[in-house]
């Protein structure tokens, strides 16, 4: 399954894939994920709430699970190892790309991120429906973990020895040079020694669609990811991480791995060096 359809493509299809709402909002968005979806959702959607399909014994937010939590979690939403899946969010394309990683982490390829998001859907006009999510038919689903998608903080501190792998963080320009602080409190301001940036924004159009894939080449090209070279996402939280891999993988650039703890895990040790 191609990482990345259309609403046209899932109008069509709607019938024979899953969907999920799998929206999250920074601490400084005072919006509610489930009230909205509740209030408006592509018919027949599910919520996929990454806050809880996640690891609840460490304070990091939404971290990766163990491959039996996911699989059991996963299951009870109603999917199994031969559904194909669709994630969008409420932004447009801001979050789903991480339900769509952690699928493929856990060795599940049927998965896809809608371009656009609900604002696109909502834009055209489409169908919507209100009220929770439908009951779901409980499914077995098998994990996998791809371990080679994921690194921990370890791996970039040797990272920062070796310099074998390209860090590209997701946030902001104005996150990653310090010049306006973190939203989440007591994190410092700056970026991983020797890491590039690529904000979000800029592999998006205004309508939070990807850009053409060319585009996306020559985007990476500029700051160092061709395709020979290995690569590592980074953000806030490892949430906009995954749109980067996403306009890899959907430009045909191989998506490399996500550093999960990302800059909240960075930002907030003493024992971590930090550039500005």
């Amino acid at each position: 399954m191609k990482p990345l359809v259309s609403t046209q493509w899932l109008a069509d299809n709607l019938g024979e894939v899953l969907v999920f709402d799998c929206t999250k909002y920074l601490p400084n968005e005072p919006r509610d994920a489930h009230a909205e979806f509740a209030a408006a959702h592509i018919p027949g959607a599910g919520f996929f709430d990454i806050d809880a399909i996640a690891d609840m014994d460490t304070d990091l937010p939404h971290m990766v699970p163990a491959a039996g939590r996911f699989a059991r979690m996963v299951g009870d939403l109603g999917v199994s190892n031969a559904h194909r899946v669709v994630f969008y969010d409420q932004k447009g394309l801001f979050s789903a790309a991480r339900g769509w990683w952690m699928m493929g982490l856990f060795g599940h390829d049927k998965a896809a991120v809608l371009d656009g998001g609900l604002p696109k859907w909502i834009a055209e006009g489409r169908m919507l429906e209100a009220g929770p999510a439908r009951h779901a038919k409980p499914a077995t689903f098998h994990a996998e973990l791809r371990a080679t998608r994921l690194r921990g903080i370890a791996d970039i501190r040797d990272n920062l020895t070796s310099k074998a792998e390209l860090v590209i963080d997701a946030r902001a320009a104005a996150r990653f040079n310090a010049s306006v602080p973190e939203p989440r409190p007591g994190i410092r301001g700056g970026h991983v020694p020797g890491a590039v940036n690529l904000p979000i924004s800029e592999v998006m159009g205004a309508d939070q669609t990807l850009l053409s894939k060319d585009t996306l080449r020559k985007k990476f090209a500029d700051i160092g990811a061709d395709g020979s070279s290995r690569v590592i996402t980074s953000c806030g939280s490892g949430i906009t991480a995954t749109v980067l891999t996403l306009a890899m993988a959907h430009a045909g650039l191989p998506q490399g791995a996500v550093y999960d703890g990302s800059w909240t895990e960075w930002g907030s040790r003493t024992d971590t060096p930090v550039e500005v």
